[in-house]
């Protein structure tokens, strides 16, 4: 593969990271993470919407013979935040966790070589 398939793969990926992450916006869905209160022992990840959490926590409880009190579920916010993916420019481009409504996208930032960040909006 040439260097031009490379950025077309990027840019596919790209997009379809962020119509994911808009389509839950429009849903209104977040994912759920499933964890053991007396170990706080994470059971599972991404699980998505309030329905599936606490049938797949129940599932979970169930397969492990743990107590109800024992397995709790609650918003997954540790997906979005300061995510960082590679550019072929050599820049490491920063996603911050706060949502843009206006672009439709996520706060975006780079640092340059003297260590001065810079605003990509």
């Amino acid at each position: 593969m040439e260097g031009r398939d490379f950025k077309k793969i990027e840019i596919v990926i790209e997009a379809l990271r962020r119509h994911k992450e808009f389509q839950q916006l429009l849903e209104g869905v977040s994912p759920f993470l499933i964890y053991r209160t007396d170990t706080n022992v994470v059971l599972a990840r991404n699980v998505y919407g309030f329905e599936q959490a606490k049938a797949k926590a129940n599932e979970l409880r169930k397969k492990y013979g743990l107590k109800w009190e024992q397995v709790k579920f609650k918003a997954d916010r540790s997906t979005s935040t300061n995510k960082t993916y590679p550019q072929s420019s050599g820049r490491r481009m920063d996603y911050a966790a706060r949502y843009n409504p206006s672009k439709r996208t996520r706060f975006k930032g780079y640092y340059d070589s003297q260590g001065n960040y810079h605003d990509i909006d």
